[in-house]
């Protein structure tokens, strides 16, 4: 039986892994007291001691996480920013190519995909590597997320009793257009520039709806082209091609909520169109993504444990 830590069990996504972990009796889960668990020196005897541990923590700490590793046996899956273009980590979407499933199969260093830049990465990739859009496009993109992709802070915020009136209302953020999610976004895709980014949080729990519009004359091929291209990408794991995610014309972005999976289409016209993507924040954009991997590192089937 396989041991799993996880480090910074008590943030969001921890919790949710520890959750689902908890249910499983296929691995020994390595826990640590209150008392011990910032501890640096009890935490470097957890993750040595570990099989597999995941960091569910800030960018410096899942760095010296990393630092305490003593053995060649541990697998680390990082869902912080810190790894994310490292050349020997693998990028922690198996869907994107067979060498990105061979990557995690053989690593001992994977590092999870962020949740804005997930759905701008699984649209936007098998685009370019097909060459119906040039590396060298101009791309924006829109992101709605529910808010407890903020953590404990923001989810503190928005369930307060009297909480502040400007909270009912979706909020832009990352106005700097320096958002932590950017580099990955450039970097995995291969594109040219940085796109224009526009996250926005909204009163809702959970869920994600990314979309990337395009001109016609951006594209060599057409919407149909593009779905053909994705229905032949994503032909295995949790993302799926659909012809249709809206309901009656419109495209919630709480669709996907508490579910692992992601759906993504292609809508509009012959001269406008927009590429979108559905999932959980805290499901394929976080925690499910990461335990997705693990699944992968033990043999197990990748949907093991998930909600599809």
């Amino acid at each position: 039986m396989k041991k799993v830590f996880i480090d910074g069990s008590a943030g969001t996504t921890g919790l949710r892994i520890h959750e689902r972990l908890a249910e499983r009796t296929d691995i020994e889960l390595i826990t640590l007291s209150d008392d011990k668990r910032k501890d640096p020196a009890y935490r470097k005897e957890a993750i040595n001691e570990s099989d597999i541990s995941f960091l569910c923590l800030p960018d410096d700490a899942a760095r010296e996480s990393v630092s305490f590793i003593e053995n060649d046996k541990t697998v680390i899956i990082d869902t912080s920013t810190a790894h994310r273009t490292l050349s020997d980590w693998a990028y922690g979407f198996p869907e994107l190519s067979e060498s990105h499933l061979e990557k995690i199969k053989c690593s001992k260093r994977i590092a999870v995909p962020g949740c804005h830049a997930s759905g701008f990465i699984a649209l936007v990739y098998p685009l370019i590597e097909k060459g119906i859009l040039s590396k060298d496009a101009l791309l924006s993109c829109f992101s709605l997320t529910g808010y407890s992709g903020g953590g404990k802070k923001m989810i503190g915020e928005y369930e307060e009793d009297k909480r502040d009136a400007l909270l009912s209302a979706p909020r832009i953020y990352g106005l700097t257009q320096n958002h932590k999610h950017l580099k990955e976004m450039k970097a995995i895709t291969g594109i040219d520039e940085f796109p224009v980014f526009v996250p926005v949080v909204a009163p809702f729990y959970s869920g994600m709806l990314v979309t990337v519009p395009l001109f016609s004359s951006q594209l060599d091929g057409t919407a149909e082209d593009i779905k053909k291209i994705y229905k032949e990408k994503y032909n295995w794991g949790m993302v799926s091609c659909k012809e249709k995610i809206d309901k009656d014309g419109f495209l919630s972005a709480a669709a996907h909520s508490l579910r692992d999976s992601m759906e993504i289409t292609v809508s509009g016209n012959d001269e406008r169109i927009t590429l979108e993507a559905v999932y959980d924040n805290l499901g394929k954009g976080a925690s499910g993504a990461a335990l997705e991997c693990m699944n992968i590192v033990l043999g197990n089937d990748f949907s093991c444990g998930l909600t599809e």
